[in-house]
C-alpha cells in the first residue's frame, strides 16, 4: 500500500472514533481506540514505539515515543487539545526526519470539526 492509501484508511478510522465517542477524552483513549480500529482493518500498527535519538556519534536514550506508526510508512501523532500549536507540527516534522518516514498525520480529537482536526505533514527527504 502507498502512504496515501494507508492515510485514507487511517482517516476513516479516525472519523469512526470521532463519530462514536466525540471530543473531550484523553489522548491515550483515542490512541487505544485508533490502534484497535487499525488492527481490526488488518493494518500493521505499532504503538508507543521507542524513537532512538542519535546525536553526533552517540545514541541517547531520552524517551521519545511515536504514538502510532502504520505499515512502517505513516506516523500518527495524537492530540486532544483546544487548538494545534506550532510545536505540534514541529514535533511531528522532527519525528519524520529522524525516522525517514515520508508521511505523518497530526490528529486533534478535541476539534469541533474533525476535518480541521487532521493535518498531513510530508517529509521532504
Amino acid at each position: 500500500m502507498t502512504e496515501n492509501e494507508i492515510s485514507y484508511k487511517i482517516r476513516g478510522a479516525i472519523f469512526e472514533i470521532y463519530n462514536t465517542v466525540g471530543p473531550g477524552l484523553l489522548e491515550s483513549a483515542y490512541e487505544a481506540a485508533l490502534y484497535y480500529e487499525l488492527k481490526k482493518a488488518g493494518l500493521k500498527v505499532e504503538r508507543q514505539l521507542q524513537l532512538p535519538f542519535q546525536y553526533k556519534d552517540v545514541k541517547l536514550d531520552v524517551g521519545y515515543k511515536l504514538d502510532l506508526i502504520v505499515e512502517d510508512k505513516v506516523i500518527v501523532e495524537i492530540k486532544s487539545v483546544t487548538d494545534f500549536s506550532a510545536i505540534h507540527f514541529k514535533q511531528l516534522t522532527t519525528y519524520l526526519k529522524l525516522t525517514k518516514v515520508k508521511l505523518g498525520l497530526l490528529v486533534n480529537f478535541n476539534a469541533s470539526n474533525m476535518r480541521e482536526g487532521i493535518a498531513r505533514i510530508a517529509n521532504k527527504i
